[in-house]
């Protein structure tokens, strides 16, 4: 079930986020920095999709495997300036945040996408269909007309694939997925890793592909500082930055990413065991 207070934040990042979130865990696993044992679990964006392939029961080393697989024919999108100007204006609205988020959800539903039918079956087999995790799982999710956060786990009555493919819906590049009549924009719109989740727990580590934020109170390390329980934030070294390069949905940069992230931890893992191990 899980090492009980132990909590992994898990960030969004796009499908290199995904390959480097694999990466780091699978080197940090053979350095002897097993953080998939946590007994909570909080997944944003790709960080819910690497949440439900780890808690699926398959091998670190088989997801790490199936990062370096061959992507050529995988068409890339891209998180253009709109999108990128969308998220910044999001983000500052001044007054309620809900309403700056509810402000590029209404623009994510007016943006013509691969059909949401079309993208959940992608979800899908990346993730399988085993359902909810025996362990806590948090996934987050914004609802596109009102900006609400929704947070969904095992007891909301959701299918996993279909909270994943809502917490992975970029607005303006992937359709808002819908559930029970709502849709739902990706949950990176609220906070890039939605670190304050995690609240409770004694102990807590970050992987964020990305830690940039509008907001100072957005940031990873912000939300962390603010638990105030012992725990570390790890984004992408300088050798993962250039290894992921400029657009984060590239599936030709998914390789590279995640041996990128498993070479990264080899110098993150002293100062995880430190926090991780007490």
């Amino acid at each position: 079930m899980g090492v009980d207070g132990n909590a992994l934040v898990l960030g969004g990042g796009g499908v290199t986020g995904v390959a480097w979130e694999i990466g780091m865990l699978h080197g940090l696993a053979e350095h002897g920095v097993d953080l998939t044992g946590a007994g909570l679990f909080v997944g944003t964006s790709a960080g819910s999709s690497v949440a439900a392939q780890v808690l699926s029961g398959v091998p670190l080393k088989d997801l790490f495997d199936a990062q370096l697989a061959d992507a050529s024919g995988e068409p890339a999108a891209r998180i253009g300036p709109g999108v990128i100007l969308g998220f910044l204006v999001a983000g500052l609205w001044p007054g309620d945040p809900a309403r700056g988020r509810a402000w590029i959800g209404r623009r994510a539903l007016r943006t013509r996408t691969v059909p949401e039918a079309e993208r959940r079956a992608v979800i899908a087999r990346r993730i399988g269909d085993g359902g909810w995790p025996a362990v806590r799982l948090r996934i987050t999710a914004v609802e596109a007309q009102t900006g609400a956060v929704r947070v969904f786990d095992a007891d909301s009555g959701v299918p996993l694939v279909d909270a994943v493919a809502a917490s992975c819906a970029v607005p303006q590049v992937w359709a808002p997925v819908t559930i029970d009549g709502v849709r739902y924009i990706d949950g990176g719109v609220r906070s890039v890793a939605n670190v304050d989740l995690a609240e409770g727990s004694r102990r807590v580590v970050v992987l964020a592909p990305t830690t940039r934020s509008a907001r100072r109170s957005g940031r990873p390390d912000v939300q962390l500082a603010s638990l105030g329980v012992p725990g570390a934030v790890v984004s992408p070294d300088a050798a993962a930055v250039r290894a992921i390069g400029a657009n984060v949905l590239d599936p030709a940069r998914r390789r590279p990413a995640a041996e990128a992230g498993y070479a990264q931890a080899a110098a993150e893992a002293d100062r995880l065991r430190a926090v991780w191990v007490q």
